[in-house]
């Protein structure tokens, strides 16, 4: 084969391609119109939705998980300190007792913002001096109180009478409440394992037992009154502080079938709204007298019920029906009767 029969066959193309037959089918494949869309089918909704479900899942968990740890140091541990020390302000005297002794009211203010630590350390056999150990704390919650007491011209007093500021500082206070509870309940889990009873007691002494600390104070003052003790007559933050202890102790012992940032978020929430409810109506029956009502009846109530049932006179139908109760003959009526004998005689 020579060299020009080489460069012919090179030249020729091969066998099933004629030439310009790429060309054509790729000029035809860009002169196609596309293929309309298609509907979508009712089908492909649900995975839709479901995806949508999950992703809101997935964000409320880690709003949630987010919100379960945030630290409280120390814009929440302010506004704890100040409400408390704000109480303590508000009894008659106390300013004057700042003033005259100020050892003697700052030894209250403690009472007031550690309380309930200092009680749940008495519960645990622990020394109620341990909450002196946290220097940062300490010192932070003496400086509101002597910014309350000794500030000039009184501005502390004054700025936290606006009601917005008070609604502020009480909500950050109840969300410092749940976080007590929580710390209380698992601290004493430590101590005893899965010990229920104990459980709900440290966590209600956390998060409620300055109330009780302090009356033990004013005792000691010679300012305690019967009537206005906790064991008597429990306020509202005992009580709600018991219920959340009650359920988060039931969620720590797997009794609960939920998890603690999502308890933790709820029952936050519950608080901070009664809470904000309450002191913008002023009345603190509308919260939890409803369900305590309802409750006492169902456990206490049969007895009463039974005692005013046997009380009520029996009465008895009579011939069209309606209930006639029977009347017993009074003297007066036997008097006049013989009067009418001895007449007709």
């Amino acid at each position: 084969m020579t060299g020009v029969q080489g460069a012919e066959l090179w030249r020729t193309p091969p066998l099933g391609r004629p030439p310009g037959l790429q060309g054509a089918r790729a000029g035809l494949e860009l002169a196609r119109p596309a293929p309309p869309p298609t509907p979508p089918r009712e089908g492909n909704r649900q995975p839709r939705l479901l995806g949508l479900a999950g992703s809101v899942v997935v964000m409320w968990d880690e709003m949630t998980l987010t919100f379960s740890r945030t630290s409280m140091f120390p814009f929440f541990d302010i506004a704890h300190y100040l409400v408390s020390v704000m109480a303590l302000k508000q009894r008659p005297g106390s300013s004057a007792v700042a003033w005259n002794n100020p050892l003697s009211s700052w030894l209250s203010a403690m009472l007031h913002c550690f309380g309930g630590g200092i009680l749940s350390c008495i519960l645990l056999a622990e020394p109620p001096l341990k909450f002196l150990t946290n220097h940062t704390n300490i010192l932070l919650a003496s400086s509101i109180w002597y910014i309350v007491f000794f500030c000039p011209r009184d501005l502390v007093s004054q700025g936290y009478s606006y009601l917005p500021i008070q609604l502020l500082a009480a909500g950050m206070k109840e969300v410092t409440r749940t976080w007590k509870i929580v710390g209380g309940v698992t601290h004493a889990n430590s101590y005893y394992r899965n010990g229920w009873i104990v459980m709900i007691a440290v966590g209600w002494a956390r998060g409620a037992g300055g109330v009780i600390v302090t009356s033990c104070e004013e005792f000691l003052k010679g300012d305690w009154k019967p009537e206005g003790d906790e064991w008597l007559k429990l306020s509202f933050p005992a009580k709600v502080t018991l219920l959340g202890s009650i359920i988060f102790t039931l969620q720590h012992t797997n009794h609960l079938a939920m998890s603690k940032h999502d308890l933790m978020f709820l029952y936050t929430m519950f608080l901070v709204t009664i809470k904000i409810t309450m002191m913008i109506t002023k009345d603190s029956t509308v919260t939890l007298a409803p369900f305590e009502d309802t409750l006492s009846r169902m456990l206490f109530g049969w007895q009463q019920q039974f005692s005013l049932s046997e009380k009520k006179p029996e009465e008895k139908p009579s011939s069209n029906g309606t209930a006639s109760s029977v009347s017993k003959p009074t003297i007066e009526d036997t008097d006049t009767a013989k009067r009418h004998a001895k007449k007709e005689d």
